[in-house]
Parts: structure tokens; sequence; C-alpha cells
């Protein structure tokens, strides 16, 4: 094989943390301390499934139809989960990302959106992935390099891994007080209901077992710093902490009963969101980008044992 499925691999070092970052998608392939995996992985030599850590942008999660207004214009994107009828993750998985700026704790991947159909805008995004003492570090910058303003929203799809074995073994801790709900066949939000006294309250840590989960939550609690965190300890004791900045008030989870057979339930999806779904059609928390100017959002991850 002369060229991977995720073509050009980039990784990158601290002690003993290791991540591979890949020019499919700009997205991550693989993150482990040790030989423990903190993050779930996808082989070198297969395509990426499921939207395996990768940025999710301009919008993250589903849009009806692929259908949205902005400043008065309508707009129509391709339909990328045709079953449903929706567009998902926006418009960069599947394109080449360029390292732009690289050392032995760094990479800097970007790539320019330009306008297309259903998006006739110019956006330039840059995500920088780095270890450090506290763990791997994404921070995603993008910016408006057209003449007038663009709709924004950002996610990632990374899996916290459960180290062997499947998920339902795993307990989770979301502070979070408030679950988006949506309808059984398209997965569009319906409205929103307190976590408290329903299956999907995890604010103190509780075992996932055979619970299927593919919902955002928000309201979520912060500590000091205004992170807020989701916490997966395996079977093993060692635990896949995740945290957001204040700039993402919404984290979908996704217990991934929907992926192949040999990736099912095997990665807990927790995906940092701007904006919540549908987020396009609705304008919430949709950001507008003026020309010239630029919007920039981290999160991250380590492995506590």
């Amino acid at each position: 094989m002369s060229v991977p499925p995720s073509g050009q691999q980039f990784e990158i070092r601290h002690g003993d943390q290791r991540a591979t970052i890949v020019e499919v998608g700009g997205g991550i392939r693989e993150y482990r301390v040790g030989a423990r995996h903190v993050l779930d992985p996808y082989p070198l030599d297969e395509m990426c499934t499921g939207a395996h850590g990768t940025p999710l942008i301009p919008w993250p999660n589903r849009l009806a139809d692929g259908r949205y207004r902005f400043d008065g214009r309508d707009h129509q994107t391709a339909l990328t989960e045709p079953a449903k009828h929706n567009a998902i993750h926006g418009f960069l998985r599947w394109r080449s990302w360029e390292g732009i700026d690289r050392d032995e704790h760094r990479v800097v991947m970007a790539t320019t959106l330009h306008p297309m159909p259903g998006y006739p805008f110019t956006l330039h995004v840059e995500v920088a992935y780095e270890l450090t003492s506290d763990g791997l570090a994404v921070t995603t910058t993008a910016e408006n390099r057209g003449d007038w303003p663009c709709p924004y929203g950002c996610g990632s799809h990374p899996y916290l891994s459960p180290g062997d074995g499947l998920i339902d073994g795993c307990t989770l801790q979301l502070d979070a007080a408030t679950r988006i709900t949506t309808d059984a066949v398209r997965q569009l939000p319906t409205g929103t209901e307190p976590v408290e006294g329903t299956a999907f309250d995890f604010r103190s840590p509780r075992a996932i077992g055979d619970l299927q989960v593919d919902f955002a939550f928000t309201d979520l609690t912060r500590d000091d710093d205004g992170r807020a965190w989701t916490r997966l300890t395996g079977t093993d004791g060692a635990e896949a902490a995740l945290w957001v900045d204040r700039h993402h008030p919404y984290i979908e989870i996704y217990t991934g009963d929907t992926l192949p057979p040999d990736k099912c339930r095997r990665g807990l999806g927790t995906e940092p969101m701007t904006c919540p779904p549908n987020a396009f059609a609705t304008g919430e928390d949709v950001i507008r980008l003026e020309p010239g100017a630029s919007s920039t959002t981290s999160w991250g991850v380590r492995l506590n044992t």
C-alpha cells in the first residue's frame, strides 16, 4: 500500500504520548498513552468510519433537508445523509488538509473552503494539535476570507476509548442538566428536557450498560477554568477525560450503535459543538463571521490513571 486511505500521516509525541493526525479530513486517527488508547483509533489501511476524530465544519451534526437561509438568501447543500434527508457534519471530512507547521509535539493542519453550491463563502480553517504534559489540546481557528459575512459553527468527532472491550462495561460522567430530544426517524431536534430522573442523567458517574445514546447535551457545569468535562472510566480503572472551552455549549454523546460491527460500541463519541443540531436552519448559536473576522475554539483530552 503506497498511500493510506487517510493520506499522509503526521505523528506527534510527548513522553509516552503518541498521536497521529491525517491528511484526509484533518482529524485524529490515533491518540494513546503507552499502549493504552485514549481515543478509539481506526487502522492505517482503512478509511475513516463514523467521522472518527474529524473536524465538523462549517456546522456539526444534522441539517434538515440540507437547507438554510442566511442574510435573506436561501441555500441548498448536498444531502450527505440521504436516507434521513439531512446534510451532516459540514464539508471538510473528505477533503485534503495540509500540515503547515510541525514539530515533535505539535502539528497545524489547514485547508480553505472555497465558495461552493450551498455555501458560497470563503473560509480558511486551521486546526492545531498539541501534546503537552496535560494531554492533547485541539485549537480550531476559522477565518472569513470572503467579501461578505458567512454563517459558521464547528465541532469535532473523537471517540473516547474504553481500553479493551466495549463501552458497556464503562462508567460515564457528564455534568449536563439538559438533553436535546430528537425524533426517532431523522434525529432532528424536537425540544429539550431536564436529564434529572431520566436514563440520560450522567451528572454523577454511572454505568453505561446497554443504553443507546445519540443526543446532544447542554447546560454544562464548568470548572474554575471554564472547562466542561466528559469522563469515561474503563474496566481497567483508567479514565479518558475530555474537556471543552466556553465556546462549546453542547456535547453530543454517541454510543456508536450504528457503526460497522467491528466498531460498534468500541468507543464513545464525545463531540464538542459550538451550536446545536440543525443550527443553520434555526440560527441558534450560529456564529456570524464578518469579512476578515475569525473564531477560535479549543477542546482537549487526557488519560487519568
